[in-house]
């Protein structure tokens, strides 16, 4: 194989690129296939031991693991990625051609078997990353979706929206507490209007919230609560004790600037009819 590089690369680029459809110029996709070239040349050279996982194949699994998280964060599937290292038995096939031996057929068997292990290799280590970047994104969203608002001096509040479960109700504690150390609040408000409906679970993860805030000297608003919700919390018995709530977040906005001492007064329209 060796002697062939040049030709094998370049036929191994031009078949590899049909499935890519241009993502990548053919200058990047020959470099990523004179790695993957380079990583079986050391499998199978006489150092080796041949076997992508013996004692040799640390630098050739480097190299495939290099390429399948690259290729994971850039959005090729994992076909495609395994594709890459499988194209080279289609290139092989084609440089032997027609002259082939019994030794020519044993050489490619064990090629193949290498082929298809290092294949193996790149789905399994996709399948890892893309994983990891799911995990990494899922707490990233965890994080917009819970934004903590400064509504007016000494007032905070956490809206909710969609459905709150243990991992969420973590990520809303934290924050919320974090923003009470860092703003000195005195009043939370946890506003549940986006919450489509409340059960038992739902009910104990707003309540540790509002414990944890008060062990941090805050005290918790309640808003949001819609009659189906109202119902409902009354038909599962759930008891909010001597938790302040409201129907809406203005409400419960006024409430807490009352009672930090602010005194709310309507202005009168300056316009009458004549």
């Amino acid at each position: 194989m060796g002697t062939h590089e040049e030709t094998l690369v370049q036929q191994w680029t031009e078949i590899a690129a049909r499935t890519l459809r241009g993502r990548l110029t053919n200058a990047e996709l020959a470099r990523q296939v004179r790695d993957v070239y380079s990583a079986l040349l050391a499998l199978l050279s006489t150092t080796g031991d041949g076997e992508l996982t013996g004692d040799h194949g640390g630098e050739s699994r480097a190299v495939l693991a290099e390429l399948s998280r690259a290729w994971a964060r850039q959005g090729f599937t994992p076909s495609e990625t395994a594709s890459l290292v499988f194209t080279v038995k289609e290139v092989v096939l084609n440089l032997t051609g027609s002259g082939q031996t019994d030794q020519t057929l044993k050489d490619f068997l064990q090629l193949s078997l290498l082929v298809d292990d290092m294949g193996l290799f790149t789905f399994e280590t996709y399948t890892k990353t893309r994983e990891s970047v799911i995990a990494d994104q899922t707490e990233q969203l965890l994080e917009l979706s819970t934004p903590v608002v400064k509504l007016w001096e000494g007032v905070v509040a956490v809206p909710l929206v969609g459905t709150l479960d243990s991992a969420r109700a973590q990520v809303v504690m934290e924050k919320l507490l974090q923003t009470l150390v860092d703003t000195g609040s005195g009043y939370a408000i946890v506003d549940i209007t986006g919450v489509p409906a409340v059960d038992t679970q739902v009910a104990q993860h707003i309540l540790k919230t509002v414990v944890a805030a008060r062990l941090m000297g805050a005290e918790c608003i309640i808003s949001g609560i819609r009659p189906q919700i109202a119902q409902t919390v009354v038909a599962l018995g759930i008891e909010f004790g001597d938790i302040v709530t409201k129907a809406n977040l203005a409400d419960a906005l006024l409430h807490a600037m009352r009672a930090s001492g602010v005194e709310v007064v309507r202005r009168a329209s300056r316009d009458k009819a004549v």
